[in-house]
């Protein structure tokens, strides 16, 4: 059971409307990361490379307050949630609102929502774990590979396993973390990571035509993960995941009945423009919401 350092603000965060609870939800919640739960309070609980914080929205201007475990230093820990919460540098200003009413309504229903920045690695295997999967099975995948088989920390809670440490776990042993066929697809990725030191730090640094394409050269890594590992672990905002949410708000939305995953994707960067995977974020955050009766 961890025990905590007091709240203190989080440092300002730039170019982005305050949060509210609906929009700090949907970042933290709402698939671009699978190690954070809700708390009351309009408060969460997550981790990321070896982090652990409470988050919290105090006041209706959108003011943030994060809380630290007792054995971290909380500079350090606000210096890394500065980062993860700052996302690519670009600013929802570029994207086309003005002329786009559907996404303006978007933007508006989720001030504040922006990309995190995450680990590359975590984001790899959160999302080779995703696949035919939904958010609370993805975040059971990812809670017991690491409680069995990652760094314990001093709080009693345990990092993700890094690519090195999975390649010394057996697939019969991931499999025993509910993972299915996809313990295979990790277990020969982290073999191949092992035998290519460096392939993946490469691959985050590339422009994004190489980095994709480096990608779907990974077993059990097709066009959506790699745009989610590009989008939500590199800051390639020019990357635009196309699942079954944003098949459905493509074609209510923009009359684009019928249209094939690749020819929404080729459509989301055209049209969006550089900023297409931020554009992502609010119409699939929409649509969520109007499939709950959140929004119309």
């Amino acid at each position: 059971m961890s025990t905590w350092h007091p709240w203190q603000a989080v440092p300002l965060l730039p170019h982005a409307s305050p949060f509210t609870p609906a929009s700090l939800a949907e970042l933290l919640d709402g698939g671009q990361a699978f190690r954070w739960h809700a708390r009351p309070q309009n408060t969460f609980e997550g981790q990321w490379a070896g982090h652990h914080v409470l988050v919290r929205l105090v006041s209706r201007d959108g003011t943030l307050e994060f809380a630290a475990p007792d054995h971290a230093d909380p500079a350090t820990t606000s210096a890394a949630l500065h980062t993860y919460l700052s996302g690519p540098t670009a600013g929802p200003d570029l994207l086309p609102w003005r002329s786009d009413a559907h996404l303006a309504t978007a933007m508006d229903a989720f001030p504040g929502l922006r990309i995190l920045r995450q680990p590359f690695g975590e984001t790899l295997l959160g999302f080779v774990c995703s696949a035919t999967k939904q958010i609370p099975q993805i975040k059971q995948m990812q809670s017991l590979l690491a409680t069995r088989h990652g760094r314990p920390l001093p709080d009693g809670s345990h990092a993700l396993p890094t690519w090195p440490e999975l390649a010394t776990i057996t697939e019969e042993e991931l499999r025993a973390c509910s993972l299915g066929f996809r313990a295979r697809h990790i277990a020969v990725i982290a073999r191949f990571l092992a035998a290519n030191p460096g392939w993946l730090e490469a691959t985050e640094h590339a422009p994004y035509p190489e980095a994709k394409e480096r990608l779907l050269t990974l077993q059990g890594v097709g066009e959506k993960v790699a745009d989610c590992v590009l989008l939500f672990g590199a800051g390639r905002l020019e990357a635009f995941p196309v699942d079954t949410w944003i098949l459905k708000a493509l074609a209510r939305r923009y009359h684009l009945d019928g249209w094939k995953p690749a020819q929404v994707a080729h459509f989301g960067r055209t049209h969006f423009g550089p900023q297409a995977g931020l554009a992502q974020q609010y119409l699939f955050a929409y649509e969520r919401a109007a499939a709950r009766g959140k929004v119309t």
